[in-house]
């Protein structure tokens, strides 16, 4: 029999395919009125109507309102991260999966597939989008520094290890603004491993 609910392998059901459609619904709402108006021009009730829903039923879904529509974080952040660190290649570096990791996601890839390009040019020229996409990436400092610790042997997440995490999440930020952004991610992980030489 299928399971219905969240284990491992488990198939969603009913209620859990619901909820996505809704999120992606609203999602991709967001999305066309912001690209056609502009974010600041859009308001919760017009996406809402867009896709044919409520304000309310809006909020349940994405709580931190608009900016969680294009940049919604229900843990994909974190897990990512813990799967660049606990998953990177023998004989690399943590601080080398993390440049990789870094350098595959929007600003820094070639190539994206065209729908989260999308999203990405219009997070890119959104400065409320922007300060939102930082946000989320800073709040994952302290797992990060859990991981940092483990891959280290570390019992315990000591300030190294904090502000090593804090400058790892600010650096695409930094890196993202400057006129080859792919150089200049390399340049600041350079640097991050002169600084922290054991990771």
């Amino acid at each position: 029999m299928a399971t219905t609910h969240g284990s491992a392998g488990s198939v969603p059901g009913r209620r859990e395919r619901k909820k996505a459609a809704t999120r992606k619904a609203l999602s991709d709402a967001a999305l066309e009125l912001f690209l056609e108006r502009g974010y600041d021009k859009v308001t919760v009730a017009e996406i809402a109507a867009a896709a044919d829903t409520a304000v309310t039923t809006v909020f349940a879904h994405f709580p931190a309102g608009k900016e969680a529509l294009i940049l919604d974080d229900s843990g994909e952040r974190e897990a990512s991260l813990a799967v660049a660190v606990r998953g990177r290649a023998e004989g690399s570096s943590v601080l080398d999966a993390l440049h990789a990791f870094f350098a595959g996601r929007a600003p820094f890839a070639e190539k994206l597939p065209e729908e989260y390009q999308r999203r990405m040019d219009l997070v890119m020229g959104t400065p409320a989008l922007c300060a939102y996409a930082r946000r989320v990436w800073v709040a994952c400092a302290d797992s990060l520094a859990e991981l940092l610790a483990e891959a280290a042997g570390r019992a315990e997440v000591d300030d190294s290890l904090r502000v090593l995490a804090r400058y790892v999440l600010e650096t695409p930020d930094l890196a993202s603004s400057c006129p080859d952004p792919r150089a200049a991610l390399a340049s600041a992980f350079h640097h991050l491993k002169l600084g922290w030489p054991g990771f």
